[in-house]
């Protein structure tokens, strides 16, 4: 049960006016509303209880191999399509907002942001400082691009990791004209920030979300899919990053392998078979490796 205060409303008809639009149809990707009403002070949704809770302890806990990104996103923009062809931009899009169900699909939930658009445009006054479009700084009005933005956020935070996220917001946010800078001018989050398994379409689809201005990024939520559908590479490699050393390994066919990289750029790969024996790979282990020989052996061994 979730409950509202009025005061924090522009209108609770309103409030009800959009959630009925919202759920008219369900979708599987969308957290269903049980039952809704009101009292003179507060709003009282019921929603169903999800045991797996959000996708933020996930992407706090570990990072996501680039399947797991892909396939999650995929669904995630699904039941955001839905929603926009309702004509409602959603305008808090974040893990703690995406509900995991009991096969572990994501579900986009918590609509107290959410506006209606009236010829192609919504009006928010409302905000989220850490996941804020740098559209924010010239004003309202807003549309759909506005959740591509925070799309491209959330994909960036799974291909990153929440910890490298928070540690960039919190140097970005160090005064909030230093913040609305590196907003307009595409410093925050680090383009250049995607560890080396994360292919390259993968990283283009996630920056143009990104980018600064709206005109530049995807015109719909299913544009966006459609160019992660045809990512293919480096899909099943684990990561690690422990201090100064970045670890993958992949299982495969019943061996497990295994690279390291140290903070100085020197390299280890080694393979595992079935019955514990390793053996290493020496041409891929070197005294110093760039990131663009990492990125290839992460894609000839994948």
């Amino acid at each position: 049960m979730k409950r509202i205060d009025k005061v924090n409303l522009n209108s609770s008809d309103e409030y009800f006016a959009e959630a009925r639009a919202l759920y008219s149809t369900a979708h599987q990707n969308v957290v269903p509303v049980l039952y809704a009403c009101a009292d003179d002070d507060h709003v009282f949704i019921a929603l169903p209880y999800y045991e797996n809770g959000s996708l933020k302890p996930v992407i706090s806990a570990r990072n996501l191999t680039v399947r797991e990104i892909v396939k999650i996103s995929c669904q995630l923009i699904s039941g955001l399509h839905n929603i926009h062809s309702k004509n409602l931009v959603h305008f808090d899009i974040k893990p703690d907002n995406v509900l995991l169900s009991g096969r572990g699909e994501p579900l986009l939930s918590d609509f107290g942001l959410a506006k209606q658009m009236y010829l192609g445009e919504a009006w928010q006054t409302r905000f989220y400082t850490p996941i804020v479009a740098p559209e924010v700084l010239t004003g309202p009005p807003y549309d759909l691009r506005y959740d591509i933005y925070q799309l491209g956020l959330l994909m960036y935070r799974m291909c990153c990791g929440e910890g490298n996220f928070r540690a960039q917001f919190d140097a970005a946010h160090s005064s909030r004209e230093a913040f609305a800078t590196a907003l307009q001018n595409g410093t925050f989050p680090d383009r250049n920030a995607f560890p080396e398994h994360i292919p390259d379409r993968l990283r283009r689809a996630v920056v143009r979300c990104l980018e600064p201005d709206p005109e530049d990024r995807y015109d719909s939520a299913l544009a966006v899919a459609n160019d992660l559908g045809k990512v293919d590479q480096c899909l099943d490699w684990s990561y690690e990053h422990n201090g100064a050393r970045k670890v993958w390994s992949l299982s495969k066919d019943g061996s497990v392998k295994r690279f390291e990289v140290d903070a100085d750029g020197s390299t280890v790969f080694t393979t595992t078979n079935r019955n514990g024996r390793s053996r290493r790979k020496n041409a891929h282990c070197q005294n110093r490796m760039t990131k663009t020989a990492i990125r290839r052996v992460l894609r000839v061994e994948q």
